[in-house]
Formats: structure tokens, sequence, C-alpha cells
């Protein structure tokens, strides 16, 4: 999904505790009932690991008649995850996958040489009150893996391992974390983490991973004195372990991983280690060589023209 064309989050003030390294806030569009904030790829900091997108849709709750219509479009070199905190999205996409996502489960669709997807909010959810809240996120795929056969895998809500204690509630939907392991199948060293904490309690984010970031989805956070309120991507320095405090009852994302193996470029929907790559996904879109969606085929998104 890519709501529209990424331009550059702001830069909030600089962090005065050393464990930070940057402060982004993201872009804000109202799409007609609903917001997107754009947190990456951003002008100083194109990739987390290996995540080169983000966005955060909602909270936003839709009138009678309206609900998502992100119409059948194309992708190469990447991984698309979906994860929902409150509503319901279905899935369609040119292999013949076709099902709703709800909160706290994963979709994970690579799209390696070349896949099409459509996102839409089915029809008997569109009376009137349906929420929607959520991340929409893209992993680029190792250089060797950018072209492999496109896959879906979809992972259940009860599949996703779990910790509670003392005021943490705990998930990690990608990668290990605090002793947990998530079944979620990644092509390079991930973290992908939700986290749920009472006023007061602290979240210990290991140095394991080189690359980290913290996003605040809801409440306010404290690392080593500085305070931080929602929608706010703390870029995390490498080598610090740190710990996050809950000011008030906080909703927080943890993303990173590993250094990518090489700078990505990203157009529209395609993202490749190669310029001439994504050329080539261009012309085909253009050009109809791309799959179409079972069920879903009659539009599509056209190539932008910028």
């Amino acid at each position: 999904m890519s709501f529209f064309p990424a331009k550059d989050p702001t830069f909030g003030d600089a962090p005065s505790c050393d464990a930070i390294a940057q402060v982004i806030i993201p872009r804000t569009v109202d799409l007609g009932g609903f917001q997107v904030h754009r947190v990456l790829p951003s002008a100083r900091q194109r990739m987390v690991g290996p995540f080169i997108f983000f966005d955060h849709m909602g909270p936003a709750v839709f009138r009678a008649g309206d609900g998502v219509d992100v119409r059948p479009h194309p992708h190469i070199g990447l991984s698309t995850v979906t994860y929902l905190f409150d509503g319901e999205i279905v899935h369609r996409d040119s292999l013949g996958s076709a099902l709703p996502i709800r909160p706290g489960a994963v979709n994970l669709m690579t799209a390696g040489r070349g896949i099409v997807h459509s996102e839409r909010t089915a029809a008997d959810h569109r009376d009137g009150g349906e929420p929607l809240h959520g991340l929409q996120l893209w992993v680029a795929l190792p250089a060797k893996d950018e072209e492999m056969a496109p896959a879906f895998a979809h992972t259940a809500a009860t599949d996703i391992p779990e910790l509670r204690d003392n005021g943490l509630a705990l998930r990690v939907i990608a990668g290990k974390m605090h002793g947990l392991t998530s079944p979620v199948g990644t092509t390079w060293e991930t973290i992908f983490a939700e986290a749920h904490l009472k006023a007061g309690t602290t979240l210990p984010i290991s140095a394991e991973h080189e690359e980290r970031a913290l996003y605040v989805v809801a409440g306010e956070i404290e690392i080593a004195g500085d305070r931080h309120g929602a929608e706010r991507l703390l870029l995390l320095k490498p080598g610090e372990r740190i710990e996050v405090q809950a000011v008030s009852d906080a909703h927080v994302i943890l993303v990173g991983g590993a250094p990518m193996d090489g700078p990505r470029h990203i157009w529209w929907n395609f993202v490749s280690s190669r310029k001439d790559r994504i050329e080539a996904a261009k012309a085909d879109w253009k050009s109809g060589h791309f799959d179409t969606v079972p069920g879903d085929s009659t539009e599509f998104i056209p190539l932008p023209e910028k």
C-alpha cells in the first residue's frame, strides 16, 4: 500500500540525551476520512535496518459508505508488512491470495521480481463506524533475493509471541527480543516489536541490533531524561542499551535490524539496489506486463507521471 508520494518528514528538536541520534516528526496527510503519518523514508534517514518505508494509518472511524480503497498496484524488490491495531482490511494479490487482516495478525507479502495487490474495506463493513488504525511497513530484500519469486504469508494474531509482566505487554512481530521469537519469516536480520506500557513501567531495549528506532504511537515516554510524545520516531544510537519509561500509558513500536547490504532506490512502489531495474518495472506496469489480481481486476492505479 502506498497512499501518497513520499515526501520528507519534519525533523524535531535535537535530542539532548546521548541515547537518541535523531527525532523525526512524520508528515501527515488527510486522505478523506483518515490520516496517514509518513515516517520513513526521510532525507537524513532513508532506512532503519531493512525498513525503508513506515506509514502510521489513523486512528480513524469511517462514515457510512466510506472505507479503504487502494486499487491494484505493483511492487518489486521488497516485502510489505501490514499490522493493524484496530479495524479490518481485505488483501488480494496476483498470486490469488484473498483474506482479511485483523488486529494483531501479520500480512507479509514478498514482491521479489513482481507482485500486484489491492487493499480494501469489505462491502459489509461500510455501514458507518468502521475503525482503522495500524501500520504499513516495507522492508528491503537482500540484493541476492530481490528477484526471488513473489510470496504471501499470513500469521494469525494468536501465533505472535507475547510477554505480559508488571504493566508491560510486549509482542515480538518479527525477529527475537526478551526471549520471544516470532514465527514470521524474514530474509534479513530484523526486529519489529510492539509494546503497551502502563504509566511508570519500563521497557529495556538491548544493543543487540545495530540499527533501531522507536515510534511512539500514543502516550508519552521518557528516555534518559528526555520526554517524547505521540507520533515521533526516535532513532537510537547504536551500541547503547536504553530504558524506555512510560510517563503515561503508552503504546510504542520498535523497528530495526542489521544495516542493509548497500543503498536502495525507491520510486513509487518499487524498491531496488539498481536504478535500471526500477526503470524496467515502470515500463512493465505501463505496458500491462504485471499479473492481475483475481477478484479485483477491473481497475488499477496508473503509473505516476512524475
